[in-house]
């Protein structure tokens, strides 16, 4: 039996490409973005109490890693890229129906928007459906999960001073925390773990809308080189 879906709207996110994004909500309190709803569900009934939840899951689709042939095992990041294990072990992008799920912070409610943060979202990442955080239901305290038991470790990161500046100037215009967003990302650690990283090799991602660079001047440690409008 075939189903579908459709969207009741859009993400509008500080991650305008998938490099650098956090691999779960939450570890970037700074990251923010708008869930911009679809007609009929833009009119300010769908979201009437919203007001009163702190946060929301949001099921979306994974609209960049959909795929024809369903995989049965992937290499989550967390075990460093060389590991297989199960599809549903794992809360990996690559889904038998594309469909993921994050629980984020939801800041303002306004007839047609959703202001949130702490989100792992794509820009124009494709919203299925919003349902209300329930603490005393969704908080499980004996709750087990041995292959990510902990949050990642953090890794320093350094500025160079005129990149520290930028930011600080760029987050000024654009009215968010962008110095801020720049170190809770980069302090995942975004290359892959497999990956060993040169001295003289620069990473970049873009974040709203201006590009970041950074190099690792040795392994577990990050510089940011420049922020640059794009």
């Amino acid at each position: 039996m075939q189903h579908s879906v459709s969207p009741v709207g859009y993400v509008r996110s500080c991650f305008k490409e998938k490099f650098a994004i956090p691999r779960q909500p939450h570890l970037a309190p700074a990251a923010r973005g708008v869930l911009e709803l679809l007609p009929p569900f833009d009119t300010g009934d769908a979201v009437a109490g919203l007001e009163q939840v702190s946060h929301v899951w949001l099921l979306f689709l994974f609209h960049q890693a959909l795929e024809d042939k369903p995989r049965l095992k992937v290499r989550p990041p967390r075990l460093g890229g060389n590991q297989s294990i199960g599809v549903f072990a794992s809360r990996s992008t690559h889904r038998p129906n594309g469909i993921g799920q994050s629980v984020v912070k939801l800041d303002k409610v306004e007839p047609g928007r959703l202001w949130l943060s702490g989100i792992d979202l794509l820009d124009g990442t494709p919203v299925i459906d919003i349902k209300p955080y329930v603490p005393y239901a969704d908080r499980q305290d004996g709750a087990l999960n041995a292959i990510a038991d902990a949050a990642p470790e953090l890794i320093p990161v350094e500025w160079e001073p005129a990149a520290l500046l930028q930011a600080h100037e760029h987050g000024q215009r654009l009215g968010e925390p962008l110095a801020e967003l720049i170190e809770q990302c980069l302090a995942q650690d975004p290359r892959p773990a497999y990956q060993k990283p040169e001295p003289e090799r620069r990473y970049g991602a873009r974040l709203w809308d201006v590009d970041v660079r950074w190099h690792y001047p040795e392994s577990g440690r990050i510089r940011v080189l420049e922020i640059a409008r794009g």
